[in-house]
């Protein structure tokens, strides 16, 4: 019950009335062990949880969700990914093969960027870094090893 209250506030400080689509859907993204679900795993989770949320309403919230700023959605190829919007930076790594997607930070790579930009005589407002390839484990055995 603390955590539809907790979830019902955090929709109300986006500007957003608290529903039991709504609740339902937030409390999916904040329990995933995966922190990238695309709207269908989304659908999916509700459907395992036993919750009757049509996935049109799935994808209307997460556009409402993303409007908010609550959840960030991420083009990866032909598909979106939405991940909780927690603050800070961080960039991607893609596997082309089994999908997973990955976080990392790195402070060189950010030095490197903003170098980049000065010389080029622009103040960075927000950027994003997609890198694509293969995970070890699908390139040797076929199978994610990142799971």
């Amino acid at each position: 019950m603390t955590e539809l209250m907790t979830d019902s506030v955090n929709l109300k400080k986006a500007g957003l009335k608290a529903t039991l689509p709504r609740l339902k859907i937030l409390g999916i993204l904040e329990a995933a062990r995966d922190r990238h679900m695309t709207a269908e795993d989304v659908y999916k989770a509700l459907l395992a949880a036993g919750e009757e949320v049509g996935v049109a309403t799935v994808y209307r919230v997460l556009t409402q969700f993303e409007s908010a700023g609550l959840i960030i959605r991420h083009n990866f190829g032909d598909r979106a990914i939405y991940e909780l919007n927690q603050g800070g930076h961080h960039d991607h790594i893609v596997c082309v093969k089994c999908g997973k997607v990955f976080e990392f930070f790195d402070n060189t790579i950010e030095k490197r960027q903003r170098q980049v930009a000065d010389d080029a005589g622009f103040v960075i407002e927000d950027h994003t870094l997609y890198l694509y390839g293969v995970c070890t484990g699908m390139k040797e055995k076929g199978v994610c090893s990142k799971k």
